[in-house]
């Protein structure tokens, strides 16, 4: 019975020299798929998850592709049947997709050293304010407006990002439709269905981790697109509670957090608590580091697996 990649049983000859390596190369394929279906099952349920898990899957992927380069891309098998002339066209849009992949995961890698940036200026004038030594609150005043600024900024940035994941991801079920009647051996079939799997899963991975960086779409939705309306209706339980239990992920628990604290801080209230804040952004920082490390790791696996497609088509 055909699998997900279109494989088919092997017929068993004691004569065949090639079957361990064919065999070999079945089992291969058959710990990816099911790598594909780990991965997928997570993004399924990791639409509210945080930063940590949003670093982890980055890990996962980036081994998977370790997985495709060494055990498909670069197999004896698969490199013979590339290097035929029908299957140049297949290599070619492969080497299109990485490099919109890598693109999009350069575009990440920026806008999480960005807000890192922000977040260690603004944990920086926190702690100076514990400590007794940032004078009045108008240095971290001034930051908040920083961050709060960046903020609405990086929105922008995000939903130009998002756009064009939608773009690669039609493309790759144009693509999809198009390899489906170009597909002349099983060996083609095999990596077609693995390049196409691995590209879209890469995408939606990034438009996780895209819209962790933005504002959560519980804000959204309650606010009716007016997420600092949903915010304030929130301040009153948030600040009497003083408790330190999460409401949205990491950045939204930040945005509220600073939030009451410049509030608290324009009506020169005795109770202001920069400690609090001072926690949630910590754990915030801790999360884009979770996620520059995975995203770090994704990018080099995306230019080895480059470098073996472009050395399919060196002669």
């Amino acid at each position: 019975m055909a699998g997900k990649f279109g494989l088919q049983s092997v017929q068993v000859h004691s004569r065949s020299i090639s079957l361990p390596a064919r065999l070999m190369h079945l089992n291969s394929l058959n710990i990816i798929e099911a790598e594909f279906d780990k991965l997928r099952t997570r993004e399924q349920y990791s639409s509210s998850s945080g930063g940590e898990s949003a670093g982890s899957g980055l890990i996962r992927l980036a081994e998977l592709y370790n997985s495709i380069n060494e055990d498909v891309i670069t197999s004896p098998s698969i490199q013979r049947a590339l290097h035929k002339q029908q299957h140049v066209k297949l290599v070619e849009e492969s080497l299109d997709r990485s490099v919109e992949l890598l693109d999009a995961c350069g575009n990440a890698r920026e806008l999480i050293l960005n807000i890192k940036d922000q977040l260690q200026e603004l944990q920086s004038a926190l702690r100076r304010r514990v400590v007794g030594v940032g004078g009045d609150y108008s240095s971290m005043e001034c930051k908040i407006h920083a961050y709060t600024s960046f903020r609405k900024k990086s929105k922008k940035d995000i939903a130009k990002c998002l756009r064009e994941l939608k773009r690669i991801d039609n493309n790759i079920i144009i693509d999809q439709s198009f390899n489906s009647n170009m597909v002349a051996d099983l060996e083609h079939e095999q990596l077609v269905v693995v390049l196409r799997e691995s590209s879209a899963l890469t995408v939606s991975i990034f438009r996780s981790i895209l819209s962790f960086l933005s504002m959560p779409d519980q804000m959204k939705t309650k606010a009716g697109g007016g997420g600092w309306s949903l915010i304030r209706k929130l301040i009153p339980a948030a600040a009497s509670e003083r408790s330190h239990q999460e409401i949205f992920n990491e950045v939204g628990n930040v945005d509220i957090a600073l939030h009451c604290l410049h509030r608290q801080i324009r009506k020169s209230d005795a109770k202001i608590d920069v400690q609090i804040t001072l926690m949630k952004l910590e754990k915030l920082d801790v999360c884009i580091r979770d996620v520059e490390s995975g995203l770090d790791c994704l990018f080099r696996r995306l230019i080895q697996n480059r470098v073996s497609l472009l050395n399919i088509l060196t002669p």
